[in-house]
């Protein structure tokens, strides 16, 4: 058979490494494919000599160009960011092509879009490298699970977060210690918004709770919070309850709708999932009939996002080789037919509560606190009361489960208490049941 001619858009970390793997692996590949792949055109601003491509390889910035070309069967577009990739992914289907992508920000906010255009003109576009760098949770949910019904997905889908819990929790540091030595280390962005405050992993949860439930891609639904205002403090007192502290994505079904929220999160230090740690991502489904599976490993770096850009490459391979049209045998979100079960606001969703007030060290201020939370119908779990710091007292508090908007309110009183100072910190709790 013809060799299946790829066009590579972008040669940063994960471009230059899927370069670097299909060229390592060419024969373990093409056994598994049963035909040889091709590299025919690259797309870059600044040629990479270290990448040695082949004089055949034609290397141009015009990417509009490249993805009409001819000689170009799959187009693998590793350039990031929404624009031009959503502009050139366009095209590309509207020419015929293959796509591969790691551009989980493009597709949590046009993919319907783009999988539908993708569909109606019989191409694929798959997507593995978009979520947890090798980690191939896509391929797993889409396919290893697809006997059952999923219930929900607790995720540490971002490693820079992951990262800075770990430090702050294993060496008692600050924050913004961490977060500069993330940025040293290249972990971090020097704009690490989409890192520490959520963005990057709703980008990601988006995705995983389409596949999971079948609705469609709802980025602007997803309830983000970021883990700037977790402290020292605030890591060391979930220890001493016995509980970490991970910045998780979290899709879940519940009574009146779907869960979606990426928030810090208190986990039971027991569970898998809270030790993980380092710059590792971990995703922990539960299924009807399975039960639990958790998936574990590096989450981004050339390697691992290689490994999975390459996975998909070689999948589309063999669906060329192997079905009429080459456009695949599987959904592209995983169901045939997506259903717009309502995606719940942040006032709507229930969980347990971690709460920090500071307070001045006065009769009557503890039984002010439990009283607001009674008689908004919260029942407290524990209550711990800090050593002085300066002037003022820590009062951790630990509730059970309640809908947010009856939190919302409790808070909003105790804040108005005149011996209270500084803001309430509140972490949410989930108990994740292996």
């Amino acid at each position: 058979m013809k060799p299946v001619r790829l066009a590579i858009l972008g040669l940063g970390t994960v471009g230059g490494g899927a370069l670097k793997l299909l060229k390592e692996n060419a024969a373990e590949i093409r056994r598994r494919t049963g035909r040889e792949i091709q590299i025919t055109h690259v797309g870059t601003r600044r040629p990479r000599p270290d990448l040695d491509l082949p004089e055949s390889v034609q290397q141009s910035a015009d990417l509009l160009s490249i993805v009409r070309q001819p000689d170009v069967d799959v187009v693998v577009e590793v350039m990031g960011g929404i624009h031009p990739a959503y502009e050139v992914i366009k095209e590309a289907i509207l020419h015929g092509k293959q796509i591969v992508t790691a551009n989980k920000a493009l597709l949590a906010e046009h993919g319907n879009e783009l999988f539908k255009l993708a569909d109606d003109n019989a191409v694929q576009i798959a997507y593995e490298a978009a979520v947890a760098g090798g980690i191939p949770i896509i391929k797993v949910m889409r396919e290893g699970l697809a006997a059952n019904k999923i219930d929900w997905l607790a995720g540490i889908i971002n490693g820079t977060g992951n990262f800075i819990l770990t430090e702050m929790r294993d060496k008692g540091r600050a924050f913004a210690d961490v977060l500069a030595e993330a940025q040293e280390l290249g972990y971090a962005e020097a704009d690490p918004t989409f890192d520490v405050e959520g963005i990057d992993a709703a980008h990601k949860l988006t995705l995983l709770a389409s596949i999971a439930f079948g609705i469609p891609l709802q980025f602007d639904k997803v309830f983000t919070e970021g883990i700037s205002k977790i402290t020292a403090q605030d890591v060391k007192y979930a220890e001493d309850l016995g509980f970490r502290i991970k910045h998780l994505g979290i899709a879940k079904r519940a009574e009146k709708g779907i869960e979606l929220r990426v928030h810090p999160t208190l986990i039971p230090e027991d569970q898998l999932i809270a030790n993980v740690n380092g710059v590792k991502n971990a995703v922990l489904v539960h299924a009807n009939a399975v039960g639990p599976t958790l998936y574990y490993g590096a989450g981004a770096g050339a390697g691992p996002t290689a490994s999975a850009v390459v996975a998909d490459v070689v999948d589309i391979v063999r669906d060329i080789s192997y079905t009429e049209d080459g456009a695949g045998t599987i959904p592209q979100l995983a169901f045939e037919n997506l259903t717009d079960l309502p995606i719940l606001s942040r006032e709507e969703m229930t969980t347990g509560y971690y709460i920090r007030i500071n307070a001045e060290d006065q009769m009557g201020v503890l039984a002010n606190v439990t009283s607001i939370l009674s008689n908004a119908g919260i029942s407290i779990d524990a209550i711990m009361q800090q050593p002085r710091l300066k002037d003022l007292i820590p009062i951790v508090i630990m509730t059970d489960p309640v809908v947010e908007s009856k939190m919302d309110e409790a808070l909003k009183q105790i804040q108005s208490l005149p011996v209270i100072h500084g803001e309430i910190v509140r972490i949410r709790l989930e108990s994740l049941e292996n």
